[in-house]
């Protein structure tokens, strides 16, 4: 039994030095009772009155409508481990980003691999590049899965692992598999399933960069996730052509692609998820209702954010400027190392020129250009695509030989010009949706964004075959391909005429989109 004053410590205090003074005359002897005791007297300067001790409300249930209380403050320990964790969440983010670009690598080696072992055409080797981009449309479900469906308490980290294991399961099969007419249907289901993983990798990635870019400054994770991308790609590009003129064996690629895919794997599958939304949403959002109702809501949730002007208007602006354009990527494939008989280690090296002027304009983007209103600077980059696509008719021309200019150092130079500019075209937009995206609508969004593109550019190249086909050009027979080339460069700035869809005062240091 504690005995107590009502101001000052009374002889049963002196009597008793270790025992707590206490301010009501009362006894109180239950374990309930003194750990209010104590509670009231760490909360002394917000004291009730005396003789009056009040019972704190209850915890609300999971099923309550009332918030959920506030965590006690974390320690310097915890801090830190989280702080290990997150770092650990991005090494997993940023190596994912940097395996995507490294695809080239294998892929290089793909090309090279279905033109010569199996002797497909110009038409259909980019019908089976088209074809093979089908799965990456599907990424809004993946989107919509990831932000409802947690797997345990993450709903991110395993989604990752997934697709690094069905990019594993598929490069490793096309490593192991005979090169032979009769396992075409094999290599193309291979192809498939590896860009299934490949969209479910960069459907998740995305929705990372998303939730943590809400507190660092306006593009600077996009920036950091470009970078990353444009660096794996200049590898990636620079290794294959030189591994594949030395070895002149694609399997050798697929095989070095599949342990860097099982290394990504282990990574992902060894990190905790340390996310903004991991466990408060899952305490929220999955322990009330259902994953029919989650599924529901995310659909609905996402309808409702690209219904918004905001959001709708550059999406559509993005996706047309590219589906209006015919891809030819194909037929000046089979034109350089057919008709003018060019290295892979030239074709490689090509690709790193291109993905070196990405990671300049990247730089460049975030030092300076985001400082350009949208429109203004989506109308300057849109009409740089136009001129580079020109580049490839000086070469298909040969113009360059009477300058002087052999076509090594022309490709070098120009080839992968008007595709870098592209893929740098995608970044303003990329800051923009992050700006707008609604809280919990992260890999939804980013999902439908990265899927209309791929949806796009499998418009321009089926257009681009339509193209080919309808003007003459064939594997033995490229005198038209300048004509393609001239209308390619024509349709490349026809975006230009509807592009006040995209907002006119917006740029990436803006919070909160002006109306256009």
């Amino acid at each position: 039994m504690l005995c107590v004053s009502p101001t000052t410590p009374g002889p049963c205090a002196a009597r008793r030095p270790h025992r707590p003074s206490c301010t009501a005359t009362t006894c109180i002897g239950s374990p309930r009772r003194r750990w209010r005791l104590a509670r009231f007297q760490d909360s002394a300067a917000a004291a009730p009155p005396a003789g009056r001790l009040t019972r704190p409300p209850p915890p609300p249930s999971p099923s309550s409508s009332q918030p959920l209380p506030v965590p006690a403050p974390r320690t310097t320990a915890e801090r830190l481990g989280s702080l290990r964790e997150m770092r650990r969440v991005w090494w997993v983010c940023g190596l994912g980003y940097w395996v995507q670009g490294f695809r080239c690598f294998p892929w290089l080696a793909l090309n090279f691999h279905l033109t010569r072992g199996l002797g497909l055409t110009p038409a259909a080797l980019q019908l089976v590049q088209n074809a093979g981009n089908l799965p990456l449309v599907a990424k809004p479900l993946f989107g919509v899965l990831s932000d409802a469906v947690y797997v345990g308490r993450a709903h991110r980290l395993p989604y990752i692992s997934i697709g690094a294991l069905l990019q594993l399961m598929a490069w490793g099969t096309l490593a192991v598999i005979p090169v032979t007419g009769d396992t075409f249907p094999t290599q193309m289901a291979c192809i498939l399933i590896g860009n299934l993983g490949a969209s479910v990798t960069e459907v998740v990635s995305d929705a990372v960069v998303t939730e943590f870019s809400r507190t660092q400054k306006a593009g600077v994770l996009q920036s950091y996730a470009f970078i990353v991308l444009a660096a794996g790609s200049l590898l990636g590009n620079l290794s294959g052509g030189y591994v594949l003129l030395r070895t002149q064996e694609p399997k050798t690629m697929f095989s070095a692609f599949s342990i860097l895919l099982g290394l990504q794997l282990a990574l992902s599958l060894s990190t905790k998820e340390t996310l903004p939304s991991s466990h408060r949403n899952w305490n929220i959002r999955h322990v009330r209702t259902s994953l029919s109702d989650n599924l529901r809501k995310q659909f609905s949730n996402l309808r409702t954010a690209i219904s918004e002007e905001q959001i709708f208007y550059p999406l559509m602006w993005i996706m047309t400027s590219f589906a209006v354009v015919p891809i030819l990527s194909g037929t000046m494939f089979c034109f350089q190392t057919q008709h003018l008989k060019l290295d892979p280690s030239v074709i490689g090296l090509s690709k790193v020129v291109g993905q070196v002027m990405v990671l300049s304009l990247t730089v460049l983007y975030n030092k300076y250009l985001k400082k350009i209103p949208l429109r203004q600077l989506v109308a300057g980059v849109q009409t740089m695509y136009a001129l580079a696509v020109l580049s490839d008719l000086v070469l298909v021309k040969q113009v360059n030989l009477m300058l002087g200019i052999p076509n090594e150092i022309h490709v070098l130079c120009f080839s992968a010009l008007a595709e870098a500019i592209a893929q740098f075209k995608v970044l303003p937009f990329s800051v923009l949706l992050s700006s707008q995206c609604p809280p919990g609508c992260e890999g939804s969004l980013f999902a439908f964004f990265t899927s209309g593109l791929v949806f796009s550019a499998i418009v321009s190249g089926v257009f681009g075959v339509g193209l080919s086909s309808l003007i003459g050009v064939s594997g033995g027979d490229y005198t038209s391909f300048p004509l393609c080339i001239l209308l390619q460069s024509l349709a490349a700035l026809l975006p230009l005429g509807w592009i006040s869809f995209l907002p006119e005062k917006w740029t990436a240091d803006d919070k909160i989109l002006k109306p256009r």
